[in-house]
């Protein structure tokens, strides 16, 4: 959605339907690391990129759930915001800043802006 290409046009790459994104996306199938490389590389990012606001706290005790995890508010208002233009703009230029530390610096701005820490 970031960068304008549907499941279907994601699946059709992979050589896949786009139930079965569907699926990866859910977490109802796991995602290979060939396959995630595979999505990264059509996505033109870094598999890491799938993995930037990870840390060891958000693990669960007995594994990664994959995209599964409960939706709760904070995904609801994430997901709100991202279907807004101001979203869709907002994260289409942020995608395009090449440079990590660069795009790291920028969150720290936006977090210290918006006075939160998550």
């Amino acid at each position: 959605m970031l960068i304008g290409m549907s499941q279907e046009k994601l699946g059709e790459t992979l050589g896949l339907t786009f139930q079965q994104v569907q699926k990866y996306e859910k977490g109802a199938n796991r995602i290979g690391a060939s396959r995630l490389f595979h999505i990264a590389q059509i996505l033109s990012v870094p598999v890491s990129f799938f993995f930037e606001d990870l840390s060891q706290a958000d693990l669960p005790k007995k594994g990664l759930r994959g995209f599964a995890e409960d939706a709760g508010e904070k995904t609801e208002n994430l997901i709100a915001f991202l279907s807004t233009p101001e979203g869709m703009q907002l994260n289409r230029a942020f995608t395009r800043i090449s440079d990590q530390k660069l795009r790291r610096r920028i969150l720290d701005l936006v977090v210290e802006i918006a006075g939160q820490d998550d």
